[in-house]
């Protein structure tokens, strides 16, 4: 797939758990062999991306494959989540506005945190699908630009401030479940999931999501009343930090999403061909 030639360019970008960057580099061609032996995949097979599934699958060729059979078959079997991404589409403006998910930066141990929020739509007016899709279409756009932070991993806090019954009742068993899924799908392992502003009753809502959690996930879930164990210079100012606030950053990642409507056309391509 790669030349000689072009592969000693490469080296200089390769990331390797044990420092030999000519294993790795034929990992990846490994990797990118299989895609074309497996068409029905039809997964995006760039030195970067492969690349970026091999460093978060801890350089595991077989490991890798089956994360990326996983994930691309989840992108062809969620049309609810990952067709038609237009930015423009006026319910995906809505909840840009909004600010349902909204990256903040690294934490101390340089892993990417995340802050999900909610309990920011209505749901009388915006479907749970439509949050997850324009979530989906924000992390996106976040492996492409940080792919650096984001292999070390994912830390989510996830405020719920302002829940209310409606946004529970959202929620179904059935859309947990394909929820719990997405994470564990996606390349980047979630590290911690903390909620936080959590009502009294909570729990109740939580051992649903428990119950699809692989253990090592369930044993990554932490709650508070109130405030983040999160250490992280870019903290919004809602989390008791420094940092911009939800609206401001609301306004960057509506922004760079608008700025981006080629990469989600581009993206769109990669799914598996469902029998």
């Amino acid at each position: 797939m790669w030349s000689r030639s072009s592969s000693s360019r490469r080296q200089g970008q390769v990331t390797t758990a044990d420092g030999d960057p000519e294993r790795v580099l034929s990992q990846v061609q490994d990797l990118g062999d299989w895609l074309l032996a497996n068409p029905q995949i039809n997964g995006c097979n760039t030195f970067e991306n492969l690349h970026f599934f091999l460093r978060t699958s801890k350089f595991d060729v077989d490991r890798t494959k089956k994360k990326l059979k996983n994930f691309y078959q989840m992108r062809a079997e969620r049309t609810e989540w990952f067709e038609n991404r237009d930015p423009k589409l006026p319910e995906i403006q809505e909840l840009l506005n909004l600010g349902v998910f909204l990256p903040i930066g690294a934490d101390a141990e340089q892993r990417m945190v995340v802050v999900i929020r909610t309990a920011a739509h209505d749901p009388k007016l915006h479907t749970q699908n439509n949050v997850f899709k324009t979530s989906k279409m924000i992390l996106d756009l976040l492996l492409k630009l940080e792919p650096e932070t984001c292999a070390r991993g994912m830390v989510a806090i996830l405020d719920m401030q302002g829940v209310q019954l409606g946004h529970a009742l959202q929620m179904n068993p059935k859309l947990i479940k394909r929820s719990v899924e997405s994470w564990t799908a996606y390349p980047c392992q979630p590290k911690l999931l903390e909620f936080t502003n959590a009502p009294r009753h909570v729990n109740l809502f939580l051992n649903t999501f428990r119950i699809f959690m692989t253990p090592k996930i369930r044993s990554r879930l932490l709650l508070r009343r109130e405030g983040t164990s999160v250490i992280c210079d870019q903290l919004p100012k809602e989390l008791g930090g420094q940092g911009l606030s939800y609206k401001e950053l609301s306004l960057k990642w509506k922004q760079l999403v608008e700025q981006n409507a080629d990469f989600y056309v581009e993206q769109d391509k990669y799914k598996s061909q469902l029998k």
